[in-house]
């Protein structure tokens, strides 16, 4: 897996740039993940990252967006606020998760 460095954080990612090793991941890397992509966390955001990655580490697998929604308490549209276009998959991006089964 090639082996990318983002201002000091050196991370192994796969072809689109998704962590393959989510043990690389903390706040500090969100953070970072977050500013490649054009956004700044907020505490609303954090609540989000914080869903997927405990309901990932439960069930394997990144969340949908509607388990993402249903889980975390903010809307699908409040997701697109805070993610715009492709929320699902911008979300496990800075989440340091594998991208959702079914995104492209």
């Amino acid at each position: 897996m090639p082996v990318t460095t983002l201002e000091g954080h050196e991370v192994h990612v796969d072809a689109e740039g998704f962590l393959t090793d989510l043990s690389e991941w903390d706040d500090e890397l969100a953070t970072v993940l977050a500013a490649q992509i054009g956004l700044t966390l907020t505490d609303e955001h954090r609540a989000v990252l914080t869903f997927l990655r405990d309901d990932f580490a439960q069930r394997g697998e990144t969340a949908t967006l509607r388990r993402a929604s249903a889980g975390s308490g903010v809307s699908v549209k409040d997701l697109f606020r805070l993610f715009p276009q492709k929320p699902a998959k911008k979300m496990a991006y800075v989440a340091g998760l594998p991208k959702p089964v079914g995104c492209v």
